[in-house]
């Protein structure tokens, strides 16, 4: 689960830096605001399964 939450970061990273590099800072703030929000919804379903 783990592994699959990094590479989500990761990959959001990316994406959100090309964004900053073309200037669009908005964008990036979102790539980074629902990367956060789906990893955090990963988690919380890894939870849910293990209790």
């Amino acid at each position: 689960m783990y592994q699959k939450m990094y590479t989500t970061l990761f990959n959001a990273i990316t994406k959100s830096l090309e964004q900053m590099e073309d200037g669009d800072l908005k964008m990036a703030k979102w790539i980074l605001e629902e990367a956060q929000r789906e990893t955090e919804a990963m988690y919380a379903e890894q939870a849910d399964d293990n209790a």
